[in-house]
């Protein structure tokens, strides 16, 4: 089998049964292949984040099915669920969600202590990981004293710290200003060219997602476009 997602009618309903139930997202079919590199681009309120909620497991649908690298993830309990979360998904979000007052080592291991790995082997593996995104010589630091780049490169180093088989990116430039925004990016190709790592890179430039190999167009809870591009970086 050769699709990491392979999801099917998605319809995400909220307030189900009362006055003010609200469907987000009215059908979704989404199928993206090992090793793919795919944007889903939309404006606010077009249903990224719910979909992305759904694609990461930290929510289910209301109807629809989805199976994440041939596993039937709908009918997966909560403990689960986590399981693979953990295992298989690397989150960057736009926010970083880093751990105040812990080192960018710590951070980047606590994927790793949740997985029980032992302490040896999941320090040294966030180190590697923490050189391989050019911060080395800051992962004794606190977030608050890291630019919001190198936050960045740190979510990103804890984002594969499991070997993930897919990374999802929510508007993970969406912070930075554009030169840091470009190192950011160069860094997303960088996985993908060497490591290939599927990758759903949400955001809402047109721009960025053209350098991604599949554009898919979001637009009031359902897919209005499709391309796929003919990527050269």
């Amino acid at each position: 089998m050769n699709e990491m997602i392979s999801a099917k009618g998605i319809i995400k309903r909220f307030n189900i049964g009362a006055e003010n139930e609200l469907e987000i997202l009215h059908g979704i079919s989404l199928n993206v292949n090992k090793g793919e590199f795919v944007s889903i681009v939309g404006t606010s309120g077009s249903g990224k984040s719910t979909l992305m909620n759904i694609i990461g497991l930290l929510d289910k649908p209301t109807e629809g099915s989805y199976l994440l690298d041939g596993v039937d993830v709908c009918s997966a309990k909560d403990a689960e669920l986590s399981h693979i979360r953990n295992k298989k998904i690397g989150f960057v979000f736009q926010t970083y969600n880093l751990i105040a007052r812990t080192s960018a080592l710590s951070n980047v291991e606590l994927p790793m202590l949740y997985g029980g790995m032992k302490p040896r082997e999941r320090r040294e593996r966030a180190m590697e990981l923490l050189e391989m995104v050019d911060m080395k010589e800051r992962m004794g630091h606190n977030p608050d004293e890291l630019s919001g780049g190198q936050k960045q490169r740190v979510a990103i180093a804890r984002a594969l710290a499991n070997k993930p088989s897919i990374i999802l990116a929510d508007e993970p430039t969406g912070a930075l200003d554009s030169n840091t925004g470009r190192k950011i990016m160069d860094l997303f190709h960088k996985l993908h060219e060497e490591q290939g790592i599927t990758i759903v890179f949400i955001t809402h430039s047109p721009e960025l997602a053209t350098e991604t190999e599949r554009i898919l167009t979001l637009k009031d809870g359902i897919f209005i476009d499709e391309k796929t591009m003919r990527v050269a970086c």
